[in-house]
């Protein structure tokens, strides 16, 4: 089915149009000029599928990606440029350097929460790192999905980008059955991600994987209670709590934790109002599955804050949830949506052994002003990424690799992790003509100890 041009789009790499800095550079600034071309046609399709007010649209997708190409587009030429290495004694007097390779063509699969964005950034860096590149857009996020193609139709050639439009269910298993791609992006959920890591390994196709996890958020008792409570809700209820780096679930210490769902409840009316349906920062679930999804999730402990539905506007308010089981649903699925629960502990070790039910989140938030719990924190929990007295904005800082480990991902990206990703490093050892030392060549017969020299 798509055979044909996928193997279009192969000799099209193959020719070579795709490497040369000026083309990679022309085609970044073509895809700027597009975006901002339709930046009003953008935020109103995140308003269709997902209800973001232009604000949010733009501050978590649209100003994100072109975030990234002004980043890229101002590097671009330095991470192009062949490294030097060093080269050791037995290579005297060569000289060694690493090649940034594109990859060839790439396969790159987004999901529906953060619909543009999701998909973008990965084709900038697949861009300047002078790949071709075929594109999934989520088809739960459909009038996104539409504005997308209709810019890449703009701004590249078929051979160049390709934009693929349907059930990924359906779609995804056709592209990588028909054609070996030379590599692999995706992101989304944990289950989808191993179905496509296993039709990958069959052609030892190499993929990152950005999916997720129970992101746990820890509060001590010497915390900012109300910075901690403003900060968890920002990154709890933004996109209705559909992010798969918000903060899963709270750990809080019990001499705290009344005082932290306090906080909770007066920051949650503050930003969203008492009726977050009617607000102008509060979206809507995707879809009535995850909507059905979620409310069942409201069953498995005491709401003591929310809890309110509407289905047919997709509506669930901010939630606050107590007493849940940790052999719950509740306590082991991804929540991805605006449910909070808040668990108790008095120890670390305890709260540790909690944490650890769910190993290797994508995300690990902590709120603490000492030192020591600062580094007990960190040197015990295995994470994606994560924040001190903050929460899910270190997705935001190009500066920083952004990728999970463990069941949360493979691979990592943003600003020149993301160029590293999407090539191959190309290691070359260049040797001159004019010293060409017998040592080197048979008969070894005696050589022994000047090996072990040159060896050492």
């Amino acid at each position: 089915m798509y055979k044909e041009q996928l193997q279009q789009m192969l000799a099209f790499f193959n020719g070579g149009t795709t490497r040369p800095y000026a083309f990679r550079r022309q085609h970044l600034q073509k895809l700027k000029q597009a975006i901002l071309q339709y930046e009003d046609e953008i935020s109103h399709a995140l308003y269709t599928d997902l209800k973001k007010s232009k604000e949010e649209a733009f501050a978590t997708e649209i100003g994100i990606a072109l975030t990234e190409i002004n980043f890229t587009l101002q590097n671009l030429r330095s991470w192009m440029q062949p490294q030097k290495a060093g080269t050791n004694l037995v290579n005297i007097p060569s000289s060694s350097k690493i090649y940034k390779d594109p990859w060839g063509v790439v396969l790159v699969i987004a999901p529906w929460n953060y619909p543009f964005q999701l998909l973008m950034n990965p084709l900038i860096a697949a861009i300047a790192g002078g790949n071709t590149v075929v594109l999934k857009p989520s088809e739960l996020a459909p009038a996104t999905a539409a504005v997308m193609e209709k810019i890449c139709r703009q701004v590249f050639t078929p051979e160049h980008v390709l934009v693929v439009q349907g059930d990924g269910a359906t779609v995804v298993p056709a592209l990588m059955q028909s054609f070996r791609f030379n590599y692999v992006f995706y992101t989304g959920s944990i289950p989808v991600g191993k179905a496509i890591y296993r039709m990958a390994a069959e052609n030892l196709v190499p993929v990152t994987l950005e999916l997720g996890g129970k992101s746990a958020c820890i509060v001590e008792a010497d915390a900012n209670l109300q910075v901690a409570a403003n900060r968890i809700v920002l990154g709890k209820f933004t996109n209705v709590g559909q992010t798969c780096i918000a903060p899963d679930y709270v750990l809080v210490h019990q001499s705290v934790k009344q005082q932290l769902v306090d906080a909770f409840q007066q920051s949650i009316e503050k930003f969203y109002t008492t009726d977050a349906s009617q607000s102008h920062d509060y979206g809507k679930i995707i879809n009535e599955k995850r909507f059905d999804a979620l409310v069942a999730y409201l069953q498995q402990g005491q709401v003591v804050y929310g809890g309110h539905h509407d289905k047919s506007k997709l509506y669930l308010s901010p939630t606050i949830i107590e007493n849940v089981s940790l052999n719950a649903p509740l306590m082991s699925e991804e929540i991805f949506g605006p449910i909070l629960p808040v668990l108790i502990f008095n120890t670390q070790e305890e709260a540790l052994q909690i944490v650890r039910q769910n190993d290797n989140p994508l995300a690990f938030y902590l709120f603490t002003n000492n030192q020591q719990s600062e580094d007990f924190w960190m040197q015990n929990v295995s994470f994606g990424g994560g924040c001190i007295n903050n929460a899910v904005w270190q997705f935001a800082n190009h500066h920083l690799p952004f990728g999970g480990v463990g069941n949360s991902g493979l691979g990592a990206y943003h600003g020149k992790y993301s160029f590293d990703t999407f090539t191959r490093q190309k290691p070359v050892l260049k040797t001159p003509t004019w010293f060409d030392p017998v040592i080197k060549y048979p008969s070894f017969k005696g050589k022994l100890k000047l090996f072990k020299w040159l060896f050492k």
